[in-house]
């Protein structure tokens, strides 16, 4: 599966055209296309993951994990250090603000931002 093949198959489950994508995302006309023959640009890449809320990894077909997974604390740190240790309480912070941030990031997509 192409990486233009998996956004078009996340835009059919949100039933939006690619057309529709290309202009809520603010992206040229026929680009999301040309994602059928070359790799996207990052920032693009990150417009369409974002929207979606998937990881630019599952876009570009490189883990077939569409979702974040929610409860994995090692893989869902949003401030991470080396050498830096987390107490429970402060991993919880962490948590409520990453929820705070997915629920912004929704807020955002249903305006069509």
């Amino acid at each position: 599966m192409t990486t233009f093949d998996r956004v078009k198959k996340l835009a059919e489950e949100q039933k939006i055209s690619i057309i529709e994508l290309e202009e809520k995302l603010g992206l040229g006309k026929n680009s999301l296309y040309s994602w059928k023959k070359k790799i996207p640009n990052g920032a693009n890449l990150e417009k369409v993951a974002d929207f979606f809320n998937v990881s630019v990894d599952y876009i570009l077909g490189r883990t077939d994990i569409k979702d974040f997974p929610i409860d994995n604390k090692v893989h869902n740190i949003a401030a991470h250090h080396d050498g830096d240790e987390w107490t429970e309480e402060e991993l919880e912070e962490i948590e409520e603000f990453k929820r705070f941030v997915a629920m912004r990031r929704k807020a955002r997509q249903q305006k069509g931002e």
